[in-house]
């Protein structure tokens, strides 16, 4: 069984076109793409809205649609416009009624799979001594940390898209899920092991950043059998190698070797790796774990207050080498005024061209000729966010520094403006759920779409 995998999230930016074509030209199994993810931060799942446009996000389903219409192939897409709540899964599937109207496309059978879960469910499982497991170091779930919890999605295994495909569906339109299941799903329908199904998708999960040199948003063919997977670079300036595999397999995991999934784990620790052509790459070696008890993640985002942002570069080879000093002189001025950061306000200095992208996490503290000063505030109210980083701000020019003797010298700003940015949010649910069905907290439609 193959599946062909155009984009590692669906809309980010639109897919490229010449690769995509070329994976249909081999007629896949199945066409299916992830549509959302945590890197985006916890903005769009909280406020719920896509970070992406419409119109891109349209370009890459009109074309996967039309392309498993015409081949007769399963089509699916996961974590809906971003984040997967109900709104994302409604927004897409109206998307794929309009085109279907649009290009006339026969019936076919649309599929809706809900995952958002409400909040006042899970302090109901609360309340009735459910333990709600944090994950990554976190406490276990607590009934105020869940009030302050604006939205909520269950991240879905392989069950509810395997019942949706069951029932017949062409195409299926997800809610949030778990990247490699919405691959693995119609391998373990079609009868394929799970170790070899859940290898499918964590290789195919992020399209072409399997593969070398670097491409994004170009298609690539993962291909299943019952003990090993091959994947094949359809952009012909690329090649899926034992490198880039390799690699890809290691991509965002504490673990390298482990891929937690709802129901168990893909354990990759003795896997082999082979260079079948230029292009194509075969795995095996994996093996698949089910858990005694079966969880699904929770992911829950609140809202923290209004943003306010404003940009100041500093060059001044004195000032650089002081640059902490100088922060703590603007940080100093604004809890004069406002308290220490707290309930009332939180105010943050982001220095790039030091350690801007990695925070704490830097290992490289070599500061180039000059600095861009990010000050970003956040407070309930705009008007108050608007003032702090203001206040934060300015004070970079005035720093009391031992060796300064004029007014030359201290921080440019880019403009003498604060930016007002999207509410600032944070991940409240980050935990893990026992479940005993787990279709449970899915809703599942079907529909008749076409002429």
């Amino acid at each position: 069984m193959s599946i062909l995998s155009p984009t590692g999230h669906l809309g980010f930016t639109p897919i490229e076109r010449g690769s995509f074509d070329l994976g249909v030209a081999r007629g896949p199994d199945a066409i299916v793409a992830d549509s959302g993810s945590c890197d985006i931060g916890p903005q769009p799942l909280g406020a719920d809205e896509p970070c992406s446009p419409e119109d891109w996000q349209r370009h890459d389903l009109e074309l996967m649609l039309l392309a498993a219409r015409r081949l007769g192939v399963p089509m699916i897409v996961g974590s809906a416009s971003d984040s997967g709540t109900d709104r994302g899964v409604n927004q897409y599937a109206e998307i794929i009624r309009g085109l279907a109207q649009r290009h006339g496309l026969a019936p076919f059978t649309l599929a809706t799979i809900y995952s958002e879960v409400g909040r006042d469910e899970v302090a109901r499982r609360l309340r009735h001594g459910t333990r709600i497991a944090g994950l990554d170091g976190r406490a276990d779930l607590a009934p105020d940390v869940l009030a302050r919890t604006d939205r909520l999605v269950a991240v879905m295994g392989v069950e509810p898209l395997v019942h949706a495909l069951d029932q017949g569906a062409d195409v299926v339109i997800a809610g949030r899920s778990s990247d490699s299941c919405i691959f693995a799903a119609p391998a373990i329908r079609a009868g394929f092991p799970e170790a070899a199904a859940y290898y499918l998708g964590k290789v195919l999960e992020c399209a072409s950043f399997a593969a070398e040199p670097f491409m994004g948003k170009e298609s690539i063919i993962g291909t299943v059998t019952r003990d090993a997977v091959t994947v094949t670079a359809m952009h012909p300036g690329q090649r899926c190698t034992v490198a880039s595999v390799a690699s890809h397999a290691m991509y965002e995991r504490a673990n390298p070797f482990f891929e937690h999934v709802a129901g168990g784990v893909l354990d990759m620790t003795d896997c082999r790796y082979e260079q079948v052509d230029e292009r194509t790459t075969r795995v095996t070696g994996f093996t698949f774990r089910r858990d005694a008890i079966y969880r699904i993640k929770l992911e829950g985002a609140g809202k923290v207050g209004e943003r306010a942002v404003a940009i100041a570069g500093i060059r001044d080879p004195y000032t650089i080498r002081n640059i902490d000093a100088v922060v703590g002189w603007a940080r100093a001025k604004v809890g004069e005024r406002w308290g220490e950061p707290g309930a009332r306000y939180q105010l943050y200095y982001h220095l790039y061209g030091r350690d801007g992208v990695m925070g704490p996490w830097e290992p490289e503290r070599t500061v180039g000729h000059e600095l861009c000063v990010v000050v970003e505030a956040v407070a309930p109210r705009w008007e108050d966010a608007e003032i702090i980083c203001a206040l934060g701000t300015r004070n970079l020019f005035y720093a009391r520094l031992p060796e300064v003797k004029g007014t030359a010298g201290t921080a440019a700003l880019m403009m003498d403006e604060v930016l007002r940015g999207k509410p600032g949010y944070e991940w409240t649910v980050n935990h893990v759920l026992p479940l005993a069905d787990p279709l449970e907290l899915c809703t599942i439609k079907t529909e008749v779409v076409g002429a």
